[in-house]
């Protein structure tokens, strides 16, 4: 993992860096910034010092000997952003590098605090294209976090993934009261990944109130665990749904949650793994690029479904997932009523299989050929 080249570009500014645990962080930093001054809150005495006297932190500044300042998981001592935004306020070219695996405590004190400061950025699980050697198959079972990627027991780290999260993001903050009840929560809602979002049905599920689920909800996205896609609605002309659709983060973390059984259609399992993989490279592909684009889906109320919609200046690509080595006719319905609606789109559907075809003027591909040949500032699809 150390010798890869992420897509990761290094802002010419301060800037807040987001991202999971174990998304590489901490080793791009050291990559790219090996002479900066680190202080890393994980460390126990490190933590009481700064969260005992903030203050600190302008001591270790002014006796720097070199202008970058990195704070690794600053959300556990919100109050050093105070002092962060009057050293940045002083111009004396410092540069500040504020991770984090957390944006709860910094979303009405941090962020808004260093508005135009410090830009935001966000580290995502590794693309196809990173890798030395992507795997399709493996790459849907045990999902692309470095962190997994790099272990000798990809299994094994993926099992205590989420218990990591469980024990020092939820418990030891206090995050939410019922470890037990959220922890049913989690497995609850991986029935919803790649899906539209009914929490009224996840709460009946875990037995809570619907509130409940919403601050539940609330808490994976504020820990980075997972992400919603809004419905495209741009010049309408169906009726449409208005509920997103959910997401975890990586597909391997939705695998690790989704429980199985006898009753559970493992075709349908890897489908949404399928989608999600898809998903997290859309996203990362997005956040990486210089250009300003969108990620949504459309869904009608009769029920015909795209699943993804990319949309910018220079982007309009409606894209279709099928878990399967064949296409039929019937898998294209959704992106030929889109299109008779949006004429101005592309369109994609991505298979299992291996030809590339069109098709009614839906461009097929390989899902496995078109993860690896994603680039950030580079068109979608080449050729």
């Amino acid at each position: 993992m150390e010798t890869l080249n992420r897509f990761f570009r290094r802002p010419n500014q301060s800037f807040f860096l987001f991202g999971p645990r174990g998304t590489g962080k901490s080793t791009w930093l050291k990559q790219h910034f090996f002479n900066a001054v680190v202080i890393d809150l994980l460390a126990p005495e490190v933590f009481r010092g700064y969260a005992a006297h903030p203050e600190r932190l302008r001591d270790i500044v002014a006796g720097a000997e070199g202008k970058i300042i990195i704070i690794d998981e600053v959300q556990k001592i919100p109050e050093l952003l105070d002092v962060v935004h009057e050293l940045i306020e002083k111009g004396r070219g410092f540069r500040f590098i504020l991770t984090g695996s957390s944006a709860r405590k910094l979303k009405r004190t941090g962020v808004d605090l260093l508005a135009g400061r410090a830009i935001v950025k966000t580290m995502h699980p590794f693309m196809a294209a990173e890798l030395q050697a992507f795997s399709l198959t493996e790459s849907l079972q045990f999902g692309l976090v470095p962190l997994v990627v790099a272990s000798l027991d990809p299994a094994e780290t993926l099992a205590s993934y989420v218990a990591l999260y469980l024990r020092e993001e939820v418990q030891m903050e206090g995050i939410v009261r019922n470890i037990g009840a959220f922890s049913r929560f989690l497995e609850a809602v991986s029935f919803s990944h790649g899906s539209i979002l009914n929490v009224s049905e996840v709460a009946r599920e875990c037995q809570v109130k619907r509130k409940t689920v919403d601050n539940y909800l609330a808490v994976l996205d504020d820990l980075l665990l997972s992400f919603r896609v809004p419905v495209f609605a741009r010049r309408a002309k169906r009726h449409l749904i208005s509920h997103p659709k959910f997401y975890y983060f990586d597909c391997g973390i939705f695998r690790s949650l989704r429980p199985t059984g006898p009753l559970d259609s493992s075709y349908e399992i890897d489908g949404g793994a399928l989608e999600g993989l898809v998903a997290q490279h859309l996203r990362a592909w997005i956040a990486y690029s210089s250009n300003v684009c969108t990620l949504s889906y459309w869904r009608t109320k009769s029920g015909v479904e795209v699943d993804f919609v990319l949309y910018g200046e220079n982007t309009f690509w409606a894209i279709e997932v099928k878990n399967s080595v064949k296409i039929n006719s019937k898998m294209l319905k959704g992106l030929t009523a889109f299109r008779e609606d949006y004429p101005e789109a592309r369109a994609l559907l991505l298979y299992r299989g291996e030809e590339r075809l069109l098709i009614n003027d839906v461009l097929c591909l390989s899902c496995e050929s078109f993860l690896r040949g994603l680039i950030p500032n580079k068109p979608l699809i080449t050729g």
